[in-house]
């Protein structure tokens, strides 16, 4: 959902995928029955993330392009007479950045906490001079998804690319074995999408809030011909009952495009990932 560029598009068309990736990494395609419940140990109202994003080419170095955050509103929403979990992510240029090609995007999922199906989806997106927004209405029961213009068949709760990462972090992954590759599901900009994630296995990783045990997984680029190779980008994320998301990294045409994760709050367990 966020990070920059230069000449090529910083948001919701290029680097936007480095974290539509991370908000649905791990999210099988095999048909659930109509009616599904998900234990979810994984996160809480309340909890929120900020990220830092990162550019890198041997012209410009490493410059910091941007920030994004993801947070769960710390109290139950009420849309279409349902009880619903709300997420909101946003991303943003520095001041630096803007100068060449402002980004001011805003993503809001509202999803049932029983069961994380999704029930809308918004987002409002500002790149440059381009400004635009989306609304989708999810009816996991009919399996379809409403957009403003049409109507489209959908497999049964299939997410939109938020909470299908928020639906992932409830997965046990204890007998994952490197190797291992998921089908995902996801709604966005009025189709449904398939890929593939590869689950590369276990490494410690270091960043500036220091050292974690992680999860590493490649995912199939989404569409397009932006990214470099097949499996151009590696996502880490926490191997604890979190499954926080710690960095996502991608290779582009030009240079390379991280997100790291800086900021943290709200969590629901205790985080056992952390190496002393």
């Amino acid at each position: 959902m966020i990070m920059a560029s230069f000449s090529f598009s910083f948001g919701d068309n290029h680097l936007l995928r480095l974290c539509s990736w991370l908000f649905m990494f791990l999210l099988p395609v095999a048909g659930f029955a109509s009616d599904r419940q998900v234990d979810n140990g994984a996160f809480q109202k309340g909890e929120r993330f900020v990220f830092r994003a990162m550019y890198h080419s041997r012209f410009t170095g490493n410059v910091t392009a941007g920030d994004a955050s993801l947070t769960i509103m710390p109290e139950t929403v009420t849309v279409d007479g349902e009880p619903t979990m709300k997420i909101v992510g946003r991303a943003n240029t520095n001041n630096f950045f803007s100068m060449f090609f402002k980004v001011e995007n805003e993503y809001v999922s509202w999803f049932h906490e029983e069961d994380l199906a999704p029930v809308r989806f918004h987002k409002n997106i500002r790149e440059g001079r381009s400004r635009r927004n989306a609304d989708a209405r999810f009816d996991s029961d009919k399996g379809l998804v409403y957009s403003r213009d049409t109507v489209i068949e959908s497999p049964a709760f299939v997410q939109d690319i938020i909470s299908a990462y928020y639906f992932a972090r409830t997965f046990d992954m204890e007998s994952a074995r490197p190797g291992d590759s998921f089908e995902v599901t996801f709604y966005h900009g009025g189709k449904v999408y398939v890929s593939r994630i590869l689950f590369e296995g276990r490494e410690q990783l270091t960043t500036e809030l220091g050292t974690f045990n992680t999860l590493r997984f490649k995912p199939e680029v989404l569409e397009g011909k932006v990214f470099s190779q097949p499996y151009p980008m590696t996502l880490w994320v926490s191997d604890d009952e979190n499954k926080m998301p710690i960095r996502a990294e991608s290779g582009l045409v030009v240079g390379r495009a991280r997100l790291d994760l800086v900021q943290f709050g709200g969590l629901r367990n205790m985080i056992t990932s952390f190496v002393p």
